[in-house]
């Protein structure tokens, strides 16, 4: 069941929309502002925040930045101001979804559901290891959250490898996974593209390691 946090310092904007979410089944958790709501994500998961612009203590957008940036779940953002200028500066710091008060309760409804579908969606395309992130489908990498560009083969390699923590790919697996079966060089251009990714990624610093099977090909570990 999917659990979502309503951070707005209104209680009875926080009642109305709890009251919604939670007949349609879904798990809710509240916070009257910013700082409340980073001290309950200490210990609580959550899969959607819906967050009010104007709050004391810290606003939303500054929030919502920071929830970004340590977190990875869609953020629907609630404002009072319906101006475009409002809505470009919320999409701009990562919001995922906006809302104007006042609002229609199954709108907001449908919206969150919308928007936990396409969550879903994307994180299927994702592979984490250590602090990478690696996206199937654009080809992105991510390293402690900062954009990494890295040669397109090399970073085939580090999928499969990431794909499969633990586990041994032979040179030969890897071979027609990232080059293909009508590939016509040798083993010796997978143990090159391996050292390249280890100069990139040295043992350790980004939480794993590129391990050598001899005889065999290579293994990602996860290290703590």
């Amino acid at each position: 069941m999917a659990r979502i946090l309503i951070i707005d310092d209104d209680p009875h904007i926080r009642e109305l929309v709890r009251h919604f979410l939670s007949r349609a089944g879904f798990e809710v958790g509240e916070a009257a502002d910013g700082p409340a709501a980073l001290r309950l994500l200490e210990s609580t998961r959550v899969d959607c925040a819906i967050l009010d612009v104007m709050m004391p203590k810290m606003d939303g957008w500054e929030l919502c930045r920071i929830l970004k940036e340590h977190y990875e779940f869609p953020v629907l953002m609630l404002t009072a101001k319906g101006e475009t200028a409002q809505k470009v500066k919320g999409l701009n710091i990562g919001a995922d979804d906006y809302m104007a008060k006042p609002f229609d309760t199954e709108e907001l409804l449908a919206r969150v559901r919308a928007l936990l579908r396409r969550w879903r969606v994307e994180e299927s395309r994702k592979v984490r290891v250590g602090s990478l992130t690696l996206d199937r489908q654009s080809r992105d990498l991510l390293a402690d959250g900062e954009r990494m560009s890295i040669p397109l083969k090399e970073f085939d390699l580090l999928l499969q490898l990431a794909s499969r923590p633990g586990t041994t790919l032979t040179r030969e697996q890897i071979i027609e996974n990232v080059w293909g079966m009508d590939f016509d060089g040798t083993e010796r251009t997978v143990d090159v593209h391996v050292n390249r990714l280890r100069e990139r990624f040295p043992d350790g610093r980004y939480g794993f390691r590129i391990m050598t099977v001899r005889g065999l090909g290579y293994r990602l570990e996860a290290v703590s």
